[in-house]
């Protein structure tokens, strides 16, 4: 087999890598600049090139456009530290074999390494190429799991396939049924969340299906049904897990037949939407004891996502936090710095709430932190008000006046808003200013 080429400005990386795979009888040649490695593409061929995609003016995607212009059949292996779903998309959009999650085990590496090379020999199929441009998003995340969601995504995103999002609350599963619409060929079209949950089990069939004038007490004109509604679109139901037997069945015929009968209606329209279902919930161990039928449970877990709590996967925490740091500071006009001390209180901190609560969290310091700075002392506290379960009532005291009004300039004086960044009722909130006399 002809050398490897590794593309990495990291030293003590290249090496190692250098070291690993050479060990493993591969012949290795070594480049630390896209110049340099644009420059040895131009002039040789090699079967396998590895490179990081964050380099210097140039990146590793300029690698992968000429890795694959001089030798389309060259298998190309991306990596990062600083993985979102545009670096993903566009890796794998170019034909990049792989995408590796730094920081990763070298064996890892190795046996993508291997699968690259039975690739080339045949003995394996070529991953599928993604769709091409991409809305900016804000899925922000390198670990090994979410790069794994990332590529699912681009996989399941062309097709109409269902999909199913399990997870806790808060992990950002409304996010991924977006960007699984945003990439699809129904992105010109509506998309529509329903929180099943919210809604009673009596109104839920009129809300999907819609009402005809007449139907009951009370419908005085037509109204059209989300599934309607959203026809040649994507309909996300959220929670679907709360939905009742009763209307699990005529759910499951809509799956089916892809028809919908309004209420007071006797005859069905054919409509096109795509369904995307997320739930908190373990549906298996619904089915298990019956309140979930299994039939159903089939025809939505086509494809199913994991999506992880943020506590198994803390490495995506300084990204996640520097996104919504720079996102409120530009949202604000403020300048609030994080010091180190902070991010790694964050770090050991377990996240209950999961990405939600981090957002929360971070928009409430870039407010509140003091001179400007979130350091551990900062995050200690807002934990311990964001923890609390006594009475909201005594969350803030007199002397927080000041911290109030500016929330509440902050954000334009939106009061429930200020009263979550705050992580106080919004009762509370009322009380507090119709005392201070604000």
């Amino acid at each position: 087999m002809q050398k490897l080429l590794i593309v990495e400005d990291d030293q003590s990386v290249r090496t190692t890598m250098v070291t690993c795979l050479e060990l493993e009888g591969y012949a290795v040649e070594a480049v630390a600049s896209t110049h340099e490695a644009i420059d040895r593409l131009e002039h040789h061929s090699y079967p396998i090139v590895i490179s990081d995609i964050y380099l210097d003016e140039r990146t590793g995607i300029d690698v992968l456009r000429t890795a694959r212009r001089q030798n389309p059949g060259c298998a190309v292996i991306l990596m990062t530290g600083r993985g979102s779903m545009e670096t993903v998309m566009a890796a794998t959009e170019g034909g990049a074999f792989d995408y590796l999650a730094k920081p990763f085990d070298m064996s890892h590496m190795v046996d993508t390494v291997r699968r690259a090379e039975k690739s080339l020999s045949g003995d394996e199929e070529d991953e599928a190429e993604l769709i091409g441009d991409l809305p900016e998003t804000e899925m922000v995340g390198s670990s090994p799991r979410m790069v794994d969601i990332y590529k699912t995504i681009s996989l399941v995103a062309p097709t109409d396939a269902t999909v199913l999002i399990e997870g806790e609350t808060g992990t950002g599963k409304e996010l991924i049924a977006r960007m699984i619409h945003r990439n699809s060929r129904r992105s010109g079209q509506s998309f529509v969340p329903v929180d099943c949950g919210a809604i009673a089990p009596s109104l839920l069939e009129s809300e999907l299906f819609g009402t005809l004038k007449g139907a009951y007490t009370g419908a005085d004109r037509d109204r059209l049904g989300v599934f309607e509604a959203a026809s040649g679109g994507t309909v996300f139901l959220d929670e679907i897990g709360d939905i009742d037997l009763g209307f699990q069945l005529k759910l499951l015929r809509f799956l089916q037949e892809r028809e919908v009968r309004p209420l007071g209606s006797a005859r069905p329209k054919k409509v096109d939407v795509r369904v995307i279902a997320a739930t908190n919930k373990d549906v298996q161990k619904l089915v298990d004891e019956g309140k979930f039928r299994e039939d159903l449970w089939y025809r939505l877990n086509v494809v199913k996502l994991v999506v992880p709590p943020l506590c198994e996967r803390p490495t995506d925490i300084p990204l996640l936090v520097s996104y919504f740091l720079k996102r409120y500071n530009e949202r604000y006009k403020f300048n609030t710095k994080l010091i180190d001390s902070g991010l790694k209180t964050m770090e050991e901190y377990s996240w209950p709430g999961n990405i939600r609560q981090l957002q929360h969290m971070v928009e409430r310091l870039s407010i509140l932190a003091p001179g400007g700075r979130i350091d551990a002392a900062a995050v200690h506290q807002a934990i311990e008000q964001m923890d609390s379960r006594e009475s909201s009532s005594e969350t803030l005291a007199d002397t927080e006046a000041e911290q109030i009004r500016r929330v509440l300039a902050a954000t334009n004086g939106n009061k429930s808003r200020a009263a979550k960044i705050l992580g106080i009722e919004r009762k509370t909130l009322y009380r507090k200013l119709e005392r201070m006399g604000l």
